[in-house]
């Protein structure tokens, strides 16, 4: 059953009321025509309950503004949702067509700070987020009763002697549903073995974000990147308003999973019109590693959730460390994020007991 404005509907019920689904939710293709942006192909979704998103086919797929009734729940940058002819690769220059959003994706071969290894030149966090998807496609469909909502694509990372990594990515949400999910593959379609990296760079802004938030984990140790973040280690899950000039501080988490491997994350604000949070669920078997970016600066309000398969220091740092995931010839790996919205007390209250009685 579909449920949309305090009732329930079957599919027969509903499409009694409606010319089409479209008129209470569904997905839209867009092509964005301003300045840095025009062109870039993208998908607008609305669940008709309240949560909406957008999806960049353009940008690796990855999801940039997401609202609930019209609260931004994502924080957006000042880039915008750049087309990915802008894309600089050289040394921090990702930064300038870093769009924000819920999910920017970074990899494939190479995340993190940029470095050189072995005479290349790697650029902060990697290449996989400029990256249109091909094979795209996009369908919405009745699974009973239940309206299902589909977005897929395949992006290939890959140049002439090297070792290609292809990511297929597949977003699902439901009608009358606040959440969405996203299921990846990687797949080494090289002849050798390659580094894989992987990190989903989830960046929550205001109203969400504000003094009144709070991140909610099962983390069981913090440990700050460098002397800045240990001066906020004690204070890591919460937040203050914007601070000129402040410096970024970076954590590291060690998440304690559940019964079936799962790790749950929140940012919730209770001040928020009744209470408003985005929940986090992903699989720690796949993403080992959790970083926390906060950064607090005037125009730069933003906190970053990061599950990843490493840490951010860059390639050499993270072979150094054994963190480095090598993927053989043909071996593929599975990811999985999903996001809810926690739109009352309640549901915040029941997603944090989720979280705490893994501890």
């Amino acid at each position: 059953m579909v449920r949309l404005f305090g009732r329930e509907f079957s599919r027969r019920a509903l499409e009694s009321y409606v010319g089409t689904t479209a008129q209470v939710g569904g997905i839209r293709p867009i092509e964005l025509a301003a300045g840095r942006e025009r062109g870039v192909r993208a998908f607008e979704v609305d669940t008709g309950a309240g949560f909406t998103f957008t999806v960049l086919a353009d940008r690796a797929l990855d999801i940039t503004r997401a609202a609930y009734h019209g609260k931004s729940l994502a924080y957006l940058s000042p880039a915008g949702q750049v087309h990915p002819a802008y894309y600089d690769p050289h040394g921090a220059g990702w930064l300038r067509s870093f769009p924000g959003g819920l999910v920017t994706t970074t990899g494939l071969a190479h995340l993190g700070a940029p470095v050189e290894e072995d005479g290349e030149a790697l650029g902060l966090h990697g290449r996989v987020s400029a990256l249109p998807a091909e094979e795209l496609g996009y369908w919405g469909a009745w699974v009973g009763d239940e309206y299902e909502m589909h977005i897929q694509g395949t992006l290939t990372e890959g140049v002439i002697f090297g070792n290609p990594l292809r990511l297929t990515r597949h977003i699902t949400a439901r009608l009358g549903v606040n959440a969405l999910r996203i299921a990846d593959t990687v797949e080494n379609l090289g002849g050798a073995p390659t580094p894989h990296m992987l990190l989903y760079h989830c960046n929550f802004g205001f109203p969400l974000l504000g003094p009144d938030a709070q991140v909610v984990s099962s983390s069981r140790q913090v440990t700050p990147r460098d002397a800045a973040a240990a001066d906020g280690v004690f204070d890591h899950a919460g937040f203050q308003a914007p601070v000129p000039g402040y410096t970024e501080q970076v954590f590291f988490h060690d998440m304690v999973a559940d019964n079936a491997g799962d790790v749950r994350v929140a940012l919730v604000n209770r001040a928020l019109d009744g209470g408003l949070g985005v929940g986090m669920t992903y699989h720690k078997a796949s993403l080992p590693y959790f970083t926390q970016w906060k950064q607090m600066g005037f125009g730069s309000y933003v906190l970053g959730l990061e599950p990843g398969n490493c840490q951010v220091m860059g390639r050499p740092a993270e072979r150094a460390a054994g963190r480095l995931r090598t993927l053989q010839p043909g071996e593929t790996v599975d990811y999985k994020l999903e996001f809810t919205v926690l739109d009352t007390v309640p549901a915040i209250e029941e997603f944090e007991t989720r979280i705490r009685e893994v501890l």
